[in-house]
């Protein structure tokens, strides 16, 4: 496919005269951008010396400066590569009403990575399947995203290189591998296209600059940029849906399928299960030290641990954390209370804040609450439009299956107690001075939306109770039989992974 890319032939004066009215027309539109509230990321791949770096500076010549930030992503450093493969790239998505720009993008990550003998062939193809997911998810939030792939020819690329490395000042532009990306041209043609044709989605196509004339190269860029910036406009003004015009066919992307493990419905739950306090006393004991030994493997091993806890207002979720927490080295834990979203959190997709707050391999993130509230709270308080919140079932299995690619041991509470014990411990509350912090108006309020929530709940648990991180619904009403569940079952869940490591 890029083999046919030719570069138009064009009169320089027009071209010039074109490109100064189309940088005009962008900072128009960057008022609207920032007006809208709509975040763009416009990213940059390519051959080796195709003028990525070049095109980024005329762009951002005419930006703000207070409202764009460039982004050069190369090979992972040793931070990046102990997190999942996509959380650097996650990290970096703008706010609402502001640019990000990329000198190479995750695609680097990919047939890059793959070239340079970083990644395997399933990974690679593991890849693509979590960029078309990636760049859907962000497209559904409300991101526009512009990709450019910038082709030469090899004949191109060798001049180009040569006059680098003929420089002293520019020699040290020239790195191995870009010599090996121009040694290795006819392949990496190959698995260029190959990529091009199976992430060019709705969501985001692909738009193949010819590179090999600069001053075309700046045309094509700038008329590509104004050309999706206004229909993006119109499409919000309209409030219709922004897909994006393709050069060449648009892949055929289709959601990926989870096989799903049936859970009971809340009120099916038998919240009778008790246990006395010499048993109790005997299990905590026996628990935390073998998980104190786990933790050490998980570190050698490299194995991360994520464990979520969901459940009713006074639940227990936090006396259940406490006691997961005294069994763990303080150095390779981190336990995440998640709030209502502070302001630079809404400004950017929901997942956001959970990505950023992933420990490293080998260490244990407790999260109390999580990404969930996205299909219980959201919708019930209108905090977030039906149609979206329903999305966000397939994001989540989405990027739990990216931890569990990453290695993660993806582990899932609901801690259930019903309305008669949920009453008796508000009341508690309530009574006991150094306790009456722990319960507030919005409590009760929620639990006036008791049945909402159940449904809401039972829905949430049936779809995304996935094999590889299924839900574990912990009878509550004892809250010492509860902290012995949830402590075995992180216990198995550990073993489990150990085990298929051997």
């Amino acid at each position: 496919m890029l083999e046919k890319i030719q570069q138009k032939d064009l009169k320089k004066k027009d071209i010039s005269s074109e490109i100064n009215e189309l940088y005009s027309q962008i900072s128009r539109y960057e008022n609207i951008i920032k007006s809208n509230q709509i975040p763009v990321i416009i990213s940059f791949d390519g051959w080796a010396a195709s003028g990525k770096g070049s095109l980024i500076a005329k762009l951002i010549k005419r930006l703000d400066p207070r409202f764009f930030k460039v982004v050069s992503n190369r090979k992972p450093n040793t931070q990046e590569l102990r997190k999942p493969w996509l959380w650097r790239h996650w990290l970096n998505i703008p706010k609402k009403g502001e640019f990000l720009i990329l000198d190479r993008s995750w695609y680097r990550d990919t047939v890059n990575a793959y070239m340079y003998g970083e990644i395997n062939k399933e990974t690679l193809k593991s890849r693509l399947k979590d960029i078309n997911n990636f760049e859907r998810q962000l497209s559904d939030d409300g991101y526009l995203l512009i990709k450019f792939f910038i082709h030469i020819s090899s004949k191109e690329q060798k001049s180009r290189l040569s006059k680098l490395q003929k420089s002293d000042v520019t020699s040290w532009r020239v790195q191995k591998e870009d010599i090996f990306n121009h040694e290795n041209y006819d392949k990496f043609l190959k698995l260029y296209d190959k990529m091009l044709l199976n992430t060019n989605t709705k969501s985001s196509s692909w738009h193949i600059i010819p590179g090999d004339d600069r001053q075309c190269a700046e045309l094509t860029m700038m008329r590509t940029i104004v050309k999706s910036i206004k229909q993006f406009i119109d499409c919000q003004s309209n409030n219709e849906k922004f897909v994006q015009t393709s050069e060449f066919p648009v892949f055929d992307y289709v959601k990926p399928k989870f096989e799903l493990v049936e859970r009971p419905k809340l009120s099916d739950v038998d919240m009778g299960k008790t246990l006395d306090d010499e048993e109790y006393n005997k299990k905590l004991k026996s628990c935390q030290e073998k998980l104190f030994e786990l933790q050490n493997l998980c570190y050698v091993k490299k194995i991360p641990v994520i464990i979520g806890y969901e459940g009713w207002d006074a639940g227990g979720k936090g006396g259940n954390i406490k006691r997961v927490a005294a069994a763990l080295d303080p150095r390779g834990y981190e336990v995440e209370p998640i709030a209502a979203p502070e302001p630079s959190e809404l400004a950017r997709h929901y997942l956001w804040r959970f990505w950023k707050r992933l420990e490293n391999d080998g260490h244990f993130t407790i999260f109390d609450r999580t990404w969930y509230g996205r299909v219980m709270v959201e919708p019930i308080e209108k905090l977030t439009p039906e149609k979206r919140a329903e999305m966000a079932y397939d994001e989540i299995n989405e990027f739990e299956k990216v931890l569990c690619d990453w290695g993660a041991v993806v582990i899932k509470f609901w801690i259930n107690i019903d309305k008669d014990e949920q009453y008796r411990r508000f009341k508690e509350r309530e009574n006991t001075p150094e306790k009456r912090w722990k319960i507030t108006d919005e409590d009760w309020r929620n639990r006036g939306k008791w049945d909402e929530y159940e449904v809401a709940v039972n829905k949430m648990i049936s779809k995304t109770s996935t094999v590889n991180a299924p839900w574990n619904i912990i009878e509550g009403n004892d809250k010492k039989y509860a902290r012995i569940k949830a402590l075995k079952i992180i216990i198995d869940s550990i073993e489990k992974k150990l085990s298929s490591l051997e």
